[in-house]
């Protein structure tokens, strides 16, 4: 299988490396609260953004894919921009019931949305080939979710009490800061178009 895998494919694992990557490290920090487990958590994620950009530009550039690059790109794609900044988000104390329902919903949108544009990128490609927009915020932009948690982390505002407080309703916990997931997750399930660059 990997001799059928062309440039692109490496910088996709790639990709699935840091996101898988990142699981492991805030899996880490939960176990040590050691500070440079969380620090590198966040870290990989934007790395696995400049891979995700360049393994596009790569096969164009190339104009050579596989078979199995664009399933191989939204497998990957779950891994570092859905799971990873939800277990991100978990590490850092969104831990509430609600918390956890919101981060699981985020996932399911993430999942959702790279499924809706693998069944229609065809009908939504031009007659080179290349799709003009994208239906829903593409799942990489929740590594702005990523920017905001670190930013609160280095400012201190995570620890000891996560910034916005909590809610409790019903007695089920709720900390405000998870509703950025929410909002993340409808707009990549929404019909808005967004231009592909």
């Amino acid at each position: 299988m990997i001799r059928s895998f062309v440039a692109a494919d490496f910088l996709t694992l790639g990709n699935g490396f840091c996101g898988t990557g990142s699981v492991l490290a805030a899996m880490q920090y939960l176990v040590t609260h050691e500070n440079r487990w969380i620090v590198l958590a966040m870290a990989l994620l934007p790395l696995a953004l400049i891979m995700d950009f360049a393994d596009g530009r790569v096969a164009r550039w190339r104009r050579r894919s596989s078979l199995l690059g664009a399933d191989l790109d939204s497998l990957a794609d779950i891994v570092s921009f859905g799971l990873a900044p939800a277990a991100l988000g978990f590490a850092l104390g969104l831990r509430g019931a609600l918390d956890v329902t919101l981060l699981l919903y985020f996932v399911a949108c993430g999942i959702s949305r790279l499924a809706r544009f693998n069944a229609t990128a065809d009908a939504l490609s031009d007659e080179t080939g290349k799709v003009q927009y994208f239906e829903g915020t593409p799942i990489p932009t929740s590594v702005f979710i990523v920017l905001l948690l670190a930013s609160l982390h280095f400012a201190g505002k995570l620890s000891p009490g996560i910034w916005l407080g909590q809610w409790e309703l019903a007695g089920l916990v709720l900390h405000p800061l998870s509703l950025i997931y929410a909002l993340s997750g409808s707009a990549m399930i929404s019909t808005i178009r967004v231009p592909k660059i």
